[in-house]
């Protein structure tokens, strides 16, 4: 049976949706830590319209960051489509990966989202604050499960209060949280 066509935000705000965006769960990814904790996605507008991304996250420590740019995928559609493109590895930026980023749903005050991908095999769920009330999470978690994503795999980032504010702490200047990431540690 084919997975029904998921919905997707009409109409996104993108000046709006810019700024600080923390990430209350997701389902695990090769290319974050697993002991992630504090992680987070910063957007900022370009003068092109394109989206300047930096995701953190902190492990054993220490910062670690990527940054990339977002674009929308069709630019004649008003659905919040993008595209999101990497350097690999970060501290030797030579492969572009690029993925998928839809807004599946923002609430009306641009203060939590969910964003998914066509396949299905990446979810997030962001809030402008590092916390999230239970109701709100279980909405969100009840509409991505009605988008057709295996919920059970979500899992709760963790978030120091207060979180960080700036680059604060030491970074990952060689890139270790990446390869080991890569490698599932």
């Amino acid at each position: 049976m084919a997975k029904k066509e998921m919905e997707v935000v009409k109409g996104l705000d993108l000046p709006r949706y810019m700024g600080r965006w923390y990430e209350i769960a997701s389902f695990p990814s090769r290319f974050q830590p697993k002991n992630g904790v504090n992680t987070r996605a910063t957007y900022r507008l370009n003068q092109d319209g394109t989206i300047h991304v930096l995701n953190e996250t902190w492990s054993d420590g220490k910062r670690g960051y990527i940054e990339g740019t977002a674009y929308r995928a069709d630019l004649e559609s008003d659905e919040a489509k993008l595209k999101v493109k990497f350097y690999v590895p970060p501290f030797l930026p030579l492969i572009p990966v690029v993925g998928d980023y839809w807004v599946l749903y923002i609430d009306g005050d641009y203060q939590c989202a969910l964003i998914g991908q066509p396949t299905r095999n990446y979810l997030w769920i962001l809030c402008r604050q590092n916390h999230m009330d239970e109701n709100t999470y279980n909405a969100l978690v009840q509409r991505a499960a009605d988008e057709g994503y295996d919920v059970s795999r979500l899992q709760r980032t963790t978030h120091t209060n207060p979180p960080p504010e700036g680059e604060e702490g030491p970074k990952d200047a060689k890139g270790i949280w990446w390869i080991k990431s890569m490698l599932g540690m």
